[in-house]
């Protein structure tokens, strides 16, 4: 399970090596050779002294041009220690694996880009010995996917640009569009990608948002996240002793979901829909409502099958 931003920005490229390489040629604009192959490497960087060294992700790419070593690097914010190690890890990698290193920061944080992006230099000043250039994704290149067929046509990258992007005023059109494309794939790499995504909202109510729009898909329920909560609803059930009370408290949540979508999606909600969702005891109904207000246009939409 992936537990936090940090790890879901660097382990989506473990999931899917070529996003990494369409990211350096797409969003970068480096001229990166096309890969035959991609292979995950030990991250441990240490040496034989007692000084721990690893980066978060190192995957080898088998290009025509030779060998490239991919380091990938999540930074939540600046940090002149890590800084000052990304010279050594280049360094090292050359020297063991005498393959070209190449080095790429993701972020969520605009200022955090603009720090990891300024080259480093080691050596006399204006005639450095040694200069690191590292490549950075973050919300001032990584493209903001905010339709559906933005996001059908590339779901990894839209979901780097949920991971970048989803929060604030934007967050709807970005999730909705990310959760129409994650459709289009195989269950099992949907899930996956909706966990990444999961672990990367830091706005409360977008990771909310998220989490009803799984939750229509019924991908919610396969996940630790839902777990948490499917287990705090047994307790309840357990310390009232009445399964009554357990049915109860889904059908609520249920129709508080269904409402919700709508309010976030901007949709306005009379009073006449709020009373029938909140009078609706019938919890396939109110699954049905809920994937309905995911593409719903107005509140009334709800109730109206799409033919």
């Amino acid at each position: 399970m992936v537990t936090s931003s940090h790890e879901a920005l660097h382990r989506i490229f473990q999931k899917d090596p070529a996003l990494l390489t369409r990211a350096l040629q797409q969003v970068l604009h480096i001229p990166f050779p096309e890969p035959r192959e991609f292979a995950a490497m030990n991250v441990d960087l240490t040496e034989i002294e007692p000084v721990e060294r690893r980066v978060d992700t190192l995957l080898r790419a088998e290009t025509d041009d030779g060998t490239y070593l991919l380091v990938v690097e999540s930074q939540g914010k600046p940090d002149e220690r890590k800084r000052s190690s990304w010279p050594y890890y280049l360094s090292y990698l050359h020297e063991k694996y005498r393959s070209e290193p190449v080095l790429i920061v993701v972020t969520q944080s605009r200022a955090t880009a603009r720090w990891a992006a300024e080259p480093i230099h080691l050596g006399v000043h204006g005639m450095p010995s040694l200069t690191v250039r590292p490549f950075v994704l973050g919300p001032e290149n990584v493209p903001l996917i905010a339709t559906e067929r933005e996001a059908k046509k590339d779901p990894p990258l839209a979901v780097l640009s949920a991971m970048t992007h989803g929060r604030g005023r934007q967050a709807p059109a970005i999730l909705e569009s990310l959760e129409a494309a994650l459709r289009t794939m195989d269950r099992e790499t949907a899930a996956v990608l909706a966990q990444f995504v999961d672990s990367c909202l830091a706005d409360a109510q977008a990771r909310q948002m998220w989490r009803d729009l799984m939750t229509a898909m019924q991908y919610f329920w396969r996940h630790p996240w839902a777990e948490e909560g499917r287990e705090e609803g047994r307790e309840e059930g357990r310390e009232e002793g009445r399964e009554e009370g357990r049915e109860e408290g889904r059908v609520q949540e249920r129709a508080e979901m269904v409402l919700n979508i709508l309010r976030w999606r901007g949709i306005d909600v009379p009073d006449s829909v709020r009373e029938r969702v909140d009078a609706c005891t019938d919890l396939d109904q109110l699954t049905t409502w809920s994937q309905r207000a995911v593409h719903a246009t107005t509140a009334d939409d709800l109730f109206t099958a799409v033919e």
